[in-house]
């Protein structure tokens, strides 16, 4: 079965993260199709808008360690790459729901959507510098712009996690939700979403995210400093310690 799982709504493509016996961590297969399903949804005319979720107590744990260490350099064509870029891309727009663990790529790639709820057992991460890493996915520029600078620097550098209601406090969501209602709540909202206009909808996504430009040279930028510490000592002894936890 696949660990990336995909429906079509009225509208809606919802895109789902399956693999619960691994907090719904990403592997290099994951990435790929999540990328896949992302650019078979932009090129079909049916489908209006995106909606990502977790599984019932998980949205993502982040990355899967072991298998990222063993993908090779962080070029261009590495699926994780072509994901982030893919994202950064989307002209549709794009709803998150947000139950249990969102961590590292599970909080950073929310900054990315348009719209994104959570329940109240959501817990978000980016532990970045905890792993001897630097942050992603153009956080170290969104997150400063959405929540301020002082708050993104006791975010990023020491990397705690923070719940639902301080996520709603930092307009880094939108609203929290009931816990049975998450998913029926957001998938309203993408399908409010695919029901507007298609052009208009897509043209305002485009004005309201008008400094792309500046996002993409960020992300680049953190992906130089991220391979670089990826390589280095202090990072290879915090996924040592990690890995045999």
């Amino acid at each position: 079965m696949s660990h990336i799982q995909v429906r079509d709504d009225q509208g809606v493509r919802i895109i789902s993260f399956n693999r619960p016996e691994k907090r719904n961590a990403f592997n290099l297969e994951m990435y790929q199709q999540f990328t896949e399903y992302l650019i078979q949804g932009e090129a079909d005319n049916d489908i209006r808008a995106f909606m990502f979720h977790g599984t019932e107590n998980c949205f993502t744990s982040g990355n899967d360690i072991a298998d990222f260490l063993k993908s090779g350099e962080l070029v261009e064509e590495h699926p994780t790459v072509k994901f982030l870029f893919c994202l950064l891309d989307l002209k549709k727009p794009v709803v998150a729901a947000v139950t249990g663990a969102a961590v590292g790529i599970g909080t950073t790639l929310l900054l990315h959507c348009d719209l994104v709820y959570a329940d109240n057992s959501a817990k978000f991460q980016m532990p970045f510098v905890s792993l001897a890493l630097v942050p992603e996915a153009a956080s170290s520029l969104l997150l400063p712009l959405i929540v301020g600078q002082q708050k993104a620097a006791e975010l990023i550098l020491l990397g705690e996690a923070f719940n639902a209601t301080t996520a709603a406090e930092l307009n880094i969501i939108n609203k929290v939700v009931d816990d049975a209602d998450l998913l029926s709540f957001s998938l309203a909202q993408a399908k409010k979403l695919a029901a507007q206009p298609p052009q208009s909808l897509q043209a305002s996504k485009q004005l309201l995210r008008h400094n792309q430009a500046q996002v993409k040279a960020q992300m680049k930028l953190e992906l130089v400093q991220f391979s670089k510490r990826l390589q280095s000592d202090e990072a290879k002894q915090r996924f040592q310690a990690f890995l045999q936890k």
